[in-house]
């Protein structure tokens, strides 16, 4: 029996550059970022182009105050970025969306192209699926990026004088995104180490928030103490997170702790599954 090799950061950092270049350097790549970034110009000239105009519209503002008590839209009228209070709400619902389709494929394609045994001959399979994961985020959070210096580019074009402060909003932003995608990239992670294709795996993730959500609100119907069972759920925060109502000490603990649940049994099932 081969001894298992060490953990080695290098080849760890190398796996995860594979998915940088995956995505911005090949031609399947390029395309989904063409698609992207279509989506997203359409994104800052309308909503987010027009942010001052519709954040201090009477109807927008009466609307927000009167959903405050849910998730305390209010809030979001007081920041003086109004080009970022609309990223924020859109960039915090579409891009765990888009993570699930962009994360579909980290494993599933190396085993159905018998490429994931040759792997494992040169690296472990904790750094095959940190790896993949870790390059996963990382591409997320470049385009996270990407789209927030568009934004500030916006917000600079229409007030210079805000780019400061500015700048530090775009920097908590990005910061708390990345978190709250972390458990959405853990749970693909985790479907990849059992799906058979990346179409699969996307259609066990939808059932998995749609399916688990019924069961998991019938149960909490039939017995109100269980609902704990939200948190099986990555983004069950978001609501909460959209308005500014969660301090920022949950805001990043719930998705990390899922994201480590996550990824243990990611490792624990690709362990023992068969390459």
């Amino acid at each position: 029996m081969a001894t298992p090799l060490p953990i080695n950061i290098g080849r760890l950092t190398q796996i995860a550059g594979f998915e940088l270049v995956r995505m911005f350097l090949t031609k399947r790549g390029l395309i989904a970022l063409a698609a992207f970034a279509l989506v997203w110009l359409i994104i800052l000239r309308y909503p987010i182009g027009q942010a001052v105009g519709i954040v201090s519209a009477p109807d927008f503002e009466q609307i927000a105050r009167d959903i405050s008590g849910s998730i305390g839209l209010s809030k979001l009228l007081d920041w003086p970025e109004a080009e970022f209070a609309m990223y924020w709400l859109i960039a915090l619902y579409s891009f765990p969306i888009f993570s699930v389709f962009i994360c579909s494929d980290q494993t599933v394609g190396d085993r159905e192209r018998g490429t994931l045994r040759f792997l494992s001959l040169r690296s472990t399979r904790f750094e095959i699926l940190f790896g993949r994961f870790l390059g996963q985020l990382a591409v997320l959070a470049c385009l996270v990026g990407i789209t927030l210096v568009a934004t500030l580019a916006v917000l600079g074009f229409r007030d210079p004088s805000l780019l400061a402060g500015g700048f530090t909003r775009a920097l908590s932003i990005f910061l708390i995104l990345v978190v709250t995608l972390c458990p959405f990239v853990a749970l693909m992670t985790l479907i990849n180490t059992f799906a058979r294709s990346s179409r699969l795996s996307i259609v066990l993730a939808i059932l998995y928030f749609t399916a688990g959500g019924i069961v998991v609100g019938i149960l909490q119907w039939q017995i109100p103490a269980l609902g704990m069972l939200d948190y099986l759920f990555p983004g069950v925060q978001i609501e909460l997170l959209a308005g500014q109502n969660l301090p920022l000490l949950s805001a990043v603990a719930i998705p990390l702790i899922q994201t480590a649940v996550l990824l243990s049994v990611a490792q624990r099932v690709f362990a023992r599954s068969s390459l």
